[in-house]
């Protein structure tokens, strides 16, 4: 275990450190660095833009963990009752090519879908709905929606594999049992799949609520932020202050933070499915 763990201590361990360190001090990169204390977290803790800005954040869970995992269960639900075939396998193929599409790629497909000639507007149109075309990007009311679809759309297959391969190690005379009982489709899916699937939706959940939290590919290419800042999120945030303003210390006091939400968010939902396992 030793060079394995000499590697993450030096890739992982050890920048941590330093952007503890550097949260501490008033710091452009490359002059003399000056000690601050804590006037970096308290900037990013009172500011009205920095905590809209972790807001953004959380509302991207709502796109990147609530309807992927919903979705997802719902599509293992109905991909596990399908006859085992070629359809069955392309369904599967389709749903999971988001994950393997790079996301600098996706980002600039969507945005040219989300565009006010894309293929969005155009649906829209045909269907009769061209009263409320825009360039869903360059919207103030639907940057941030419309780039959190994008996530949903990369995270539903992830989800949906990792839960149909959950209910797939279910026992099925689990399912017998209920059928016999008289259960219908609905009640097998609440009392049989559901707490089948604990584990797989706490590990479905805490990948994708930390993709939301620390998301940065699909916004920097899609909007970078805007318009203006209604899609800036805490990872392009620290970005721009460390390589535009050059902020250091206040762009590692913004990563330290978002690092402490993160914990602060996924500790709970393992605890929850540890416990629900035990």
């Amino acid at each position: 275990m030793a060079p394995a763990l000499a590697m993450y201590a030096f890739f992982v361990l050890k920048p941590l450190l330093v952007s503890v360190q550097y949260s501490f001090y008033d710091w452009n990169g490359i002059g003399p660095a000056t000690w601050v204390g804590t006037d970096n977290y308290r900037r990013v803790l009172t500011d009205p833009d920095q905590l809209a800005i972790i807001a953004h954040a959380f509302e991207l869970i709502i796109f990147f963990t609530v309807i992927p995992v919903a979705l997802g269960l719902l599509a293992a639900a109905l991909m596990h009752q399908m006859p085992q075939g070629s359809f069955s396998t392309v369904s599967r193929t389709v749903l999971f090519i988001p994950q393997v599409i790079p996301l600098v790629a996706a980002g600039i497909v969507w945005d040219w879908v989300y565009s006010s000639d894309g293929v969005a507007n155009q649906f829209l149109s045909a269907i009769g709905l061209g009263g409320i075309t825009r360039p869903w990007l360059a919207d103030f009311n639907t940057a941030l929606p419309a780039v959190g679809l994008i996530g949903s759309w990369v995270m539903l297959g992830l989800c949906t594999l990792l839960l149909l391969t959950g209910i797939g190690k279910i026992d099925p005379a689990l399912y017998e049992a209920a059928r016999i009982d008289g259960a219908n489709r609905l009640r097998e899916f609440v009392h049989v799949t559901l707490p089948g699937l604990r584990r797989e939706i706490g590990v479905c959940t805490t990948v994708t609520m930390i993709a939301a939290l620390a998301s940065f590919d699909i916004i920097y290419i899609s909007t970078q932020g805007g318009p203006g800042r209604s899609t800036m999120v805490p990872g392009v945030e620290i970005y721009r202050l460390a390589f535009t303003q050059r902020e250091i210390g206040q762009a590692s006091a913004m990563a330290v933070i978002l690092m402490v939400l993160v914990l602060v968010t996924i500790v709970p939902v393992q605890r929850l499915t540890q416990r629900s396992d035990s």
